[in-house]
């Protein structure tokens, strides 16, 4: 990524390209649903260890897809923020069904 992107809806754009891989949704999917759990989690019990297992569960099953998976480097190392958001953004589309969890180009369309 040699570009760094000033709006959200460009950047979400690249997002999608590479998250391409059905594998690499598929883990940030599972890590995203482990960030929500360990944060309710965290609300009902207070402790704290859940907040610490949030970024590491969402990240680490993130990182895994791209590294083995996707074979790209997470772009949260260029532009956090807006990366952040997409995970987001891209979980609620899984979620709803905008692009799925298993055909391989069908993130091109959301």
């Amino acid at each position: 990524m040699a570009e760094k992107y000033k709006e959200f809806s460009a950047f979400y754009v690249f997002y999608l390209t590479e998250h391409s891989n059905k594998t690499c949704r598929q883990l940030h999917f599972l890590g995203s649903s482990l960030v929500i759990m360990c944060i309710a989690i965290f609300i009902i019990t207070g402790q704290a260890v859940y907040l610490l297992a949030a970024p590491v569960c969402g990240y680490g099953f993130a990182w895994l897809g791209h590294f083995v998976f996707e074979k790209n480097r997470p772009a949260s190392f260029k532009q956090p923020l807006f990366s952040f958001m997409g995970d987001w953004v891209m979980y609620w589309q899984l979620l709803s069904g905008k692009i799925g969890f298993s055909q391989q180009d069908d993130v091109h369309k959301a």
